[in-house]
């Protein structure tokens, strides 16, 4: 079967061509038989009447007999009177081919090639024993081929065909490639190819989120080429293939087993399956026996509608299949015509006596009929056919004219053969589409003439549906979608559940009434077909290695991202000012962070600073109060006060720090920071350097007593302090504080804070306070072992040490912390030094004064001072 094709296309090549003139060139007559009917033009038909397969049997049993064809198929016949219907139509049309009678030539083939091939060989030669290359058509020429039914046979005849430019429309070929017009320029068909139908299968999958799919195809040509692109459009869709498997086309128990074994190991639920229902039933009714449930079987166009596949001992596996089936059209008139078929009316069908025995249950006397079965559709009882029978008492798939698809199909193909003739008829001397305006003969055209005017047919059919074809030969994509439901008395009924245009916007293209589907078992939620489970809001898929992509762990969000739909691929980071919520799955507004009085931090901070200012206010009215007493003038009292209040300033200041940073804020708190401490360490300084002076100055001779005074330490304080006034100036005037929300120093958390600016004139501003801090404590130190009336200058030693210290742990404490905790450290640090300085400075005076008056005294100072030396 597969080496004849190729043994008569060499044939072709190499015979030469001889065309008889002679009448009765007629030559035996072989296996294949056809019927016909007469006219000017005929068109001839190939249709897979009878079947090699005997669909009664329980074909797991046993295996099949030896091909062959003997089971004759009712589906099939109402095409072939679809196409006696049809060309009876446009014959008794005066308006289409006026004066031209349309005849036919049909044959059956069996589905197989052979036989497909003979019958067009019969018609091309129109001998009934075909010599390629000879021709032998003695009245009426052959316009074009409608068929065959299947892409199987078709394939080859299309390559016969198309050597001769005969035009070949099948109704029920669907393999994609007989698409390509390099190979069959001259192949049209009236069903959609198989690339429009694997695209939608590939949006009806997805649709359902079935991601993980199982494929079974037919073991033939079609099977493959279908499969393939299929596939390819699964894959595209973003779905994964789990399983991509073969079924043969005839009986195997090794190879049932290793696909039912598949299928039962497999997690795919949704299966695929391109196949022509003659070559499933075999491996259905296996399924059946193996009692494989759970399963979504998806049908393509070839067996969608299967009635054979609708039988009972099917209904438990494939009751709630959906698929696609060609669009459903109406045949005014049709019903009618079937019903009225009688055998004498019929006398060149050579076909309808063994309809007439299979319809009946009888047997003609004569056994004359085409081919008799051992099987009939309604029972096994015979009786013998008088051809009186009533056809409107029976009750056969037949006559259901409700539901007709690929009959549909055939209707339209032999109309576009009519229309093309009638251009053709129609065409004016002079304007016509050959070499200089030349029309082609009714009765003398060749078939490459008319091939040109089937490749521009356009019009509209009885039922006002457009009829064209594209420039690969296929027609409009038009499918319905339908579902298998069981119904309670055991009867299958295929239900339209939707539709799908290939022309139609893209997203528009598949519409489906979910709510009219029942899957098998009656479930109404649609069932599962994946690898691996939906990843919810908040995780991101990660594949697994060396898996399809639709196998796949679920991963949570990382911090600050986010994915807000399932089965996310991955995650969403969120702006800068919001961050992710804790199940990952919104961006929610940051937190927003900074040391306020709203918080127990704050409170106890600005509590304590408050406090502490109230000491030296305190100790500032004792001075005040003991003014005049010896210890108080020693330490000279002016400095004393001015260095009291800064110390009150110190701790005050530390509040600036406390509250939403705002721009003002912001500039204040460091400088006014910077310029209260400066003055306190100036304060200090110029009282070490008095202490200093006052005691060289009582020596003889000495010309330091001009210095002492309140005059100098005034001029040190004011000195030292407008430089850190003039530091904080510039630095307010170049690149000073500002406020900003700091997003990215702490998770999820937005700290406001405020921008030092310049940096530099932060560091400045902290360094020029250290200088004199350390002048202070390197002067003090040098003095430290003067008289003990002068002994003033050990208390600023050690509180120059305690402020230097508390500033040089403040600075990895202030860079190693962030947010409402570094501007904390800041306000220890300021703290803790100005009370340093109080401490060990103001305290030891404030116990003499309050608590050992008796040695408050002048006398006693002198004499400890004397003791000291």
């Amino acid at each position: 079967a597969e080496m004849l094709p190729v043994f008569l296309l060499f044939l072709m090549l190499s015979a030469s061509v001889y065309e008889s003139t002679q009448p009765g060139c007629k030559l035996p007559g072989s296996k294949v038989k056809g019927t016909f009917q007469d006219g000017d033009i005929i068109i001839g038909g190939i249709f897979p009447l009878y079947s090699k397969t005997d669909f009664s049997e329980t074909l797991w049993k046993e295996p099949p007999k030896p091909i062959s064809c003997e089971i004759f198929g009712f589906r099939p016949y109402r095409w072939i009177q679809a196409m006696v219907f049809t060309i009876k139509e446009i014959n008794q049309n005066s308006e289409l081919l006026p004066n031209i009678t349309l005849g036919y030539m049909i044959y059956d083939s069996c589905g197989l090639a052979t036989w497909a091939l003979e019958g067009t060989m019969r018609l091309i030669t129109g001998q009934e024993e075909p010599i390629p290359n000879y021709q032998c058509h003695l009245q009426s020429p052959l316009a074009a081929i409608i068929g065959d039914g299947g892409s199987t046979a078709s394939i080859p005849m299309a390559r016969l065909l198309g050597l001769y430019d005969y035009p070949q429309i099948s109704y029920f070929a669907s393999v994609p490639l007989l698409s390509d017009k390099s190979q069959f320029p001259s192949f049209f068909r009236t069903i959609p190819s198989d690339n429009f139908q694997s695209h939608g299968l590939a949006q009806l999958v997805t649709h359902f989120g079935w991601t993980w799919v199982g494929i079974l195809v037919e073991d033939t040509e079609y099977g493959e080429l279908s499969g393939q692109s299929l596939k390819e459009e699964v894959l595209k869709a973003g779905a994964c293939i789990a399983f991509f498997e073969t079924t043969p086309i005839e009986y195997s128990e090794r190879r049932f087993h290793e696909v039912i074994t598949k299928i039962k190991q497999s997690l795919a639920n949704a299966i695929v399956v391109m196949s022509y229902d003659s070559y499933l039933i075999a491996f259905m009714e296996e399924v059946a026996r193996q009692n494989v449930t759970g399963k979504v079987w998806i049908a393509s166009e070839a067996w969608s509608t299967s009635q054979i596949l609708s039988k009972k001992e099917l209904l438990k596996t494939l009751s709630g299949t959906i698929g696609f089936a060609i669009r459903r059209g109406k045949i005014p008139g049709f019903k009618g015509f079937l019903t009225s078929l009688q055998t004498s009316r019929f006398k060149n069908d050579i076909f309808m006596k063994t309809f007439w025995e299979q319809a009946f249950g009888c047997k003609w006397a004569s056994q004359d009929s085409y081919r008799t079965t051992s099987n009939t559709e309604i029972g096994t009882a015979f009786t013998v056919c008088t051809g009186t029978e009533n056809l409107g008492a029976l009750n056969i798939s037949f006559f259901d004219v409700s539901d007709l698809r690929i009959t549909y199909n055939v209707y339209n193909a032999v109309y576009s053969v009519a229309h093309a003739l009638h251009d053709l008829n129609s065409c004016v001397p002079g304007e016509g589409p050959f070499g200089n305006g030349a029309c082609a003969h009714i009765q003398t055209f060749e078939a490459w003439q008319l091939l040109h005017y089937v490749k521009n047919v356009n019009f509209n059919n009885n039922n006002g549906e457009k009829v064209f074809f594209d420039p690969n030969g296929n027609p409009p994509a038009h499918y319905d979608i339908l579902n298998w439901q069981l119904h309670p008395d055991g009867t299958i009924d295929f239900v339209q559940v939707g539709t799908f245009d290939a022309s139609a916007p893209v997203g528009h293209q598949l519409i489906i009434n979910e709510s009219a589907i029942m899957w098998n078992g009656e479930r109404v939620q649609v069932p599962r077909s994946v690898c691996s489970e939906s990843c919810s809001a908040g995780y991101r898929k990660a594949a697994r290695r060396g898996q399809p992509i639709c196998c796949f762990d679920c991963i949570p969000c990382s911090s600050g991202e986010i994915s807000n739909q399932s089965d996310s691929t991955e995650c969403t980071k969120c702006p800068d000012d919001q961050w992710s919520n804790d199940r990952q799955d919104k961006c929610i507004p940051k937190s927003t962070e900074f040391l306020s009085y709203d918080e127990p931090m704050g409170v106890t901070l600005a509590s304590i600073s408050i406090f502490s200012a109230l000491i030296p206010v305190t100790i500032l009215y004792i001075f005040i109060k003991n003014r005049n007493t010896p210890l108080v003038k020693a330490n000279n009292r002016e400095l004393s006060y001015l260095l009291l209040l800064a110390l009150m300033l110190c701790f005050l200041c530390s509040l600036n720090f406390i509250g939403n940073p705002s721009r003002v804020a912001c500039m204040l708190r460091q400088v006014a920071f910077g310029i209260v401490f400066a003055l306190c360490v100036s304060c200090v300084l110029a009282k070490t350097i008095m202490v200093v002076i006052a005691f060289n100055a009582t020596k003889p001779n000495s010309n330091l007593k001009k210095w002492v005074g309140p005059k100098l330490p005034n001029a040190i304080v004011f000195v030292c302090t407008v430089i850190q006034v003039i530091i904080c100036i510039v630095w307010l005037s170049i690149s000073p504080p500002f406020p900003e929300h700091n997003m990215k120093s702490q998770i999820g958390v937005i700290i406001k804070e405020c921008n030092e600016g310049s940096t530099t004139a932060f560091w400045c501003m902290l360094g020029y306070m250290g200088l004199l801090a350390i002048v202070s404590f390197v002067v003090a130190f040098l003095a430290k072992n003067l008289p003990d009336s002068f002994n003033e200058a050990k208390f600023i030693t050690f509180s120059m040490i305690v402020f230097v210290t508390v500033w040089l742990s403040f600075i990895p404490a202030f860079l190693s912390t962030r947010g409402k905790y570094m501007v904390a450290v800041e306000i220890f640090a300021i703290l803790a030094s100005t009370a340093g300085l109080l401490a060990c400075i103001f305290l030891p005076k404030c116990y003499i004064i309050l608590l050992r008056p008796h040695i408050n005294t002048r006398e006693y100072l002198m004499g400890k001072g004397s003791k000291s030396t």
